[in-house]
């Protein structure tokens, strides 16, 4: 499979130093992420990012239920983070570990006061058949996209 078709790059550049931007994301990665990204049977309450290599990023629902849909790869401030998307083609968590893909978050200085996060999600053909519709999804305006317009209006907000 072609790296260029199972990986998609996305950016954004926000006016912070880079170590405050690591800090906030995995901080406040649950006040960025779209609550609408459900796979609860009741909504989301919180989203919950352990920030260290062997934990989890989780949502947790109004009844007390969880969805643990990432793993924690590579947690290394203030410069990037690596995990895992645990869910497949079908929308659902998936359990074997051969079968997911990796999110790397990459915060590199851009000037004293400014940070460009990039997000690299690669090794999309992993999730099996109907990967392409793991790509379209994170790669479209819902996905990555989203996430990181959310990121900078909580960085610009008050």
């Amino acid at each position: 499979m072609s790296d260029e078709t199972s990986t998609i790059h996305r950016a954004v550049t926000v006016p912070l130093p880079a170590a405050e931007a690591f800090e906030l994301f995995t901080a406040r990665f649950g006040d960025f992420k779209p609550r609408e990204h459900n796979l609860l049977g009741a909504p989301i309450t919180d989203t919950v990012f352990e920030p260290r290599v062997g934990g989890s990023i989780f949502d947790r629902a109004e009844d007390g239920s969880e969805c643990r849909w990432a793993r924690i790869l590579t947690f290394e401030p203030p410069t990037r983070v690596v995990f895992s998307w645990d869910i497949g083609p079908t929308w659902q968590i998936e359990a074997d570990h051969a079968k997911c893909s990796e999110v790397e978050v990459r915060f590199t200085a851009d000037g004293d006061r400014s940070t460009v996060v990039a997000v690299e999600h690669r090794h999309l053909d992993r999730h099996g058949p109907g990967w392409e519709s793991v790509r379209t999804g994170v790669a479209g305006d819902a996905g990555w996209p989203l996430y990181l317009t959310r990121f900078g209006e909580l960085v610009a907000a008050p």
